[in-house]
């Protein structure tokens, strides 16, 4: 066989074996998801299954699951850094948008590769945590500075995005928290998950991703972002009511 043949038949070895490597892993990521029910919609039945295939995809080509999180930050990152020094256009809103939203599907993505690789590490998921502590207050940061930079403007959408920031934090830190100290929420029915992850739709990462498709147009994006902030504060004050109820419940055992 000449040098030429036996680096093609070589090659295509390696594409069956990456192939198989790909497959075997997305068989593994169906059958151990982490329960959806009441998960909001679009993380449940549109992130959580393109992360499946990234997760797979990272796998096969031998990425730790600390790189797919460097990678996630890395996206959302220039996509923040692109809302605060490039004036808003229409191209520059779906450039946003879509960066914002494959930093999401890696988010999730992160994870399913620790599980594929035999779980994750107590240092894999304090990077990730970490990650996720700076890019939700820093996604409102950029909107409040990007939407400053747009002419009359107004000092609301401004104050809006200052109200989002904190909400966005605090309801971060009680979610971890409450898993922290009293463990997993208690499971739902499948009927009530459907309808909760429906309900959730306006406080979903993935949705807040999307909205920034408007922000080439911010007289239209400032209503729906003022729209989420209000969905998002009182699903807030709802969600720290129960968990401090509950909590306070646990105490008292």
């Amino acid at each position: 066989m000449s040098h030429a043949h036996s680096s093609t038949f070589e090659a295509a070895q390696t594409s069956a074996g990456s192939d198989r490597r790909f497959s075997l892993a997305l068989a593994r990521l169906g059958s151990a998801q982490k329960p959806a029910s009441g998960v909001p919609a679009y993380t449940r039945w549109v992130n959580r299954r393109l992360a499946r295939f990234a997760a797979a995809a990272a796998y096969s080509a031998g990425w730790s699951a600390n790189a797919v999180t460097a990678a996630s930050a890395a996206l959302s990152f220039v996509a923040l850094a692109l809302m605060v020094t490039v004036p808003t256009t229409a191209p520059l809103g779906v450039a946003v948008g879509v960066l914002l939203a494959a930093g999401y599907v890696l988010d999730s993505a992160d994870g399913q590769v620790a599980r594929l690789g035999g779980g994750g590490s107590a240092a894999g998921e304090w990077l990730d945590h970490v990650v996720d502590a700076i890019r939700t207050p820093a996604l409102h940061l950029a909107t409040l500075i990007g939407l400053s930079a747009v002419p009359g403007i107004g000092i609301w959408p401004l104050l809006i995005a200052i109200g989002y920031c904190l909400v966005s934090v605090g309801q971060f830190m009680s979610q971890i928290l409450a898993e922290q100290l009293s463990g997993a929420a208690a499971p739902r029915s499948d009927a009530s998950g459907i309808r909760q992850s429906l309900l959730l739709i306006p406080t979903d990462n993935g949705t807040l991703c999307w909205i920034f498709l408007l922000w080439g147009m911010p007289s239209i994006f400032v209503w729906v972002y003022a729209a989420m902030f209000l969905a998002n504060t009182v699903h807030a004050a709802v969600s720290m009511r129960r968990k401090y109820v509950r909590l306070t419940v646990l105490r008292k055992h």
